[in-house]
């Protein structure tokens, strides 16, 4: 490393920016993004900031415009902005609020219960990200306004057709002015804020979602009972409700979150809509201001309300809205935890308590309910109201309060077992009703998971080598080539004894095989013998099975010529045909006709007037196919004289030479 890298970097490299600044320079760390999340993230800040006068009970509509030149207008008929001067800087409330990062009053004042904004943050960002914002605050009687330019604070001087960004700017350079511009009845308060996005922070293609605000607008009214929400759009933008003209939508809705679940469920219900409702209290260290305005550790106790709406349809998909103090967590966090640890806990104990009327006894009994079994058709909103939760980051899609969980699980355990196991008629049958649902789930997921596991194995098997037992011919011939399946290692030897190698493959099996008539798909694969065969043929099985991919030209049937050779027979039939049948109805399946056996003359040095006695040595059937195909039979060329011929003893003999057959393996 040189010697001068240490002197290049200095203090004077070091930045630090101040007010705004820093928001202009990094508005990704406080709005997520610059593109239209971004911008309408922005108009969330304002948004959520007039409902969080409704939620303390100041103010009770809330107005939304998109105007024709790009800006966007809410408008309240809340409390209205502090419009007196805030002593330790000097300012108006107002410009405090749109100015000062970190400033406003949900710190802990008291000002509010539980609110969406925590960080004092909101307005001043959308402010700094402005070419221009204007806010009148209707309070004492009066109208008070106040102007800025990109966070800056001054005048500007507007032509007759209105305001506009782009007009005359003068910043305010000693002193701050809150204008007055108007009267108002005393008792009428409020706040109406209007602001254009900055281009130069947003692209021209980040444009406000008129179906965003609304779908926003309806969720805030379900969410706030009693809270009238409207959104107009006057922008006449093509492809837009308001393409021909402007175009205006009223929200109320004063049953809450059981109405929200009834908008969100889609399916016809299996379950009526079921609140769960209560609240708890967790203390937790946290820093205030005392006295002298210095920052003191302090232990506080703190009260979550719990309000759940929940219902099953017959459906299959679930939809869970999560909400802290009426602000969405798209990604959850410790409130939706909760809600789902105690949901499955508690299904899962019904379950088990009424494990004999639902038939989950024996081998059903070992399966466990999980998660995706119980929400299964799930519509649900989770929603907790506390003072200043935590979130991760200002987007505030996470909530990270931790003993949050715990509160958020005793409601849910409580009020959801309740309904379970009541006794009325009503709660009683669609409890039963959602029981067998769930364990359908559960059943439908095991069988599914079955099935893929009866895939992966069948993929397996077909693609991996052949099995050691079997002992291969050399001709790649499929029209020659012949597989005889032999009945245990003994006959595999006196078989090989007994072959053509060159066309003829021998395939051992040890007894009976698994009778895939009773049994399932999955069994047939894991059964050793079956798996071998399918592996030898080389053509798949069930379905996916291709005649053109066989190995060999014809499978015999070799077994002993006694009841078990005859049963071994029929289990080995019955899988070809049940699982490989394009084999059976091609006429390529035989099965060997015993007892065929070779007898050897050795000569004619015997005496006169006796026939040499033949002597069995090994078997070597005819074969006969189990369709249609004719019988065969095979020479074995040697120096001595080899007669092939049906052995047809004397009644004498009959009984001693039938053993003598079933112990030679014929």
């Amino acid at each position: 490393m040189p010697a001068t890298t240490e002197n290049s970097y200095t203090a004077r490299h070091l930045s630090v920016l101040e007010g705004l600044e820093a928001v202009r320079k990094r508005p990704g760390m406080y709005i997520g993004s610059t593109d239209s999340r971004g911008l309408m993230h922005c108009v969330w800040e304002i948004i959520d900031n007039a409902v969080d006068e409704a939620l303390a009970g100041h103010g009770d509509r809330i107005e939304v415009v998109l105007h024709a030149d790009s800006s966007v207008e809410v408008r309240d008929q809340a409390r209205g902005i502090p419009v007196d001067t805030v002593e330790k800087l000097g300012l108006s409330g107002v410009e405090v609020v749109f100015t000062k990062l970190h400033a406003g009053g949900k710190f802990g004042g008291g000002s509010y219960g539980s609110s969406g904004g925590l960080h004092g943050v909101g307005a001043s960002v959308v402010n700094a990200l402005s070419s221009r914002l204007d806010v009148e605050v209707d309070r004492g009687g009066r109208t008070h306004r106040m102007t800025f330019r990109r966070g800056e604070p001054g005048t500007f001087a507007d032509s007759p057709d209105g305001p506009h960004p782009d007009a005359d700017f003068s910043p305010f350079t000693d002193t701050s002015d809150l204008a007055v511009v108007g009267k108002v009845a005393r008792g009428r308060t409020g706040t109406r804020i209007r602001y254009w996005a900055d281009r130069q922070i947003f692209p021209k293609t980040a444009t406000f979602s008129y179906d965003e605000l609304v779908t926003r607008a309806r969720q805030t009214s379900f969410l706030v009972p009693g809270l009238t929400l409207v959104i107009r759009d006057e922008r006449g933008l093509p492809g837009t409700p308001g393409a021909d003209g402007p175009v205006e939508e009223v929200f109320r809705h004063d049953g809450g979150t059981a109405d929200f679940v009834d908008f969100l469920g889609q399916d016809s219900p299996v379950t009526d809509t079921w609140l769960l409702r209560g609240s708890g209290d967790f203390t937790e260290t946290i820093q205030q201001l005392d006295a002298q305005g210095h920052l003191v550790p302090a232990e506080v106790t703190r009260t979550c309300e719990v309000d759940v709406a929940l219902r099953w349809g017959i459906g299959y998909e679930t939809e869970m809205r999560s909400f802290v103090n009426i602000i969405a967590t798209p990604k959850g966090g410790t409130h939706l935890t909760g809600f789902e640890q105690s949901l499955l806990k508690v299904v899962r104990k019904q379950i088990e308590v009424n494990a004999r009327r639902l038939k989950l006894t024996g081998k059903n009994g070992k399966e466990r309910i999980e998660k995706d079994d119980v929400v299964a058709g799930l519509t649900a909103v989770v929603t907790v109201r506390l003072p200043e939760p935590q979130f991760e980051g200002q987007t505030k899609e996470v909530l990270g309060t931790a003993p949050v969980r715990a509160v958020v699980a005793k409601v849910v355990e409580k009020e959801l077992t309740a309904i379970l196991t009541s006794s009325a008629r009503a709660e009683k049958a669609q409890s039963g009703v959602l029981l067998e649902k769930v364990v359908g789930e559960m059943r439908a997921r095991v069988s599914a998971r079955t099935q893929k596991e009866i895939s992966r194995r069948k993929n397996a098997l077909e693609s991996s080598s052949l099995p050691d037992k079997l002992a291969d011919c050399r001709s790649d011939d499929v029209g020659s080539s012949e597989l005889f399946i032999v009945e245990g290692d003994s006959a595999l030897g006196t078989a090989k004894a007994a072959r053509d190698s060159n066309y003829q493959a021998l395939l051992p099996i040890r007894g009976k095989i698994l009778n895939v008539q009773k049994a399932s798909l999955s069994d047939m694969l894991a059964n050793a013998e079956c798996a071998a065969i399918i592996q030898v043929i080389g053509a798949g099985s069930g379905r996916s099975f291709d005649l053109e991919a066989a190995r060999y030209g014809r499978i015999v049937l070799m077994t002993d010529a006694d009841v078990d050779g005859a049963h071994i027979r029929t289990l080995l039939l019955t899988l070809f045909f049940r699982y490989m049948r394009p084999l059976v109805e091609d006429g390529r399946v035989f099965a060997a006709v015993p007892p065929l056996h070779r007898i050897e003359t050795l000569g004619s040095g015997g005496k006169p007037g006796r026939s040499p006695t033949p002597t069995p040595r090994r078997s070597s059937p005819s074969t006969s196919s189990a369709s249609t195909g004719p019988a065969s039979a095979t020479r074995s060329p040697s120096s001595a004289t080899r007669v092939w011929a049906r052995w047809t003893p004397t009644s004498s003999r009959r009984r001693r030479w039938t053993r003598a057959t079933a112990r030679c393996g014929a």
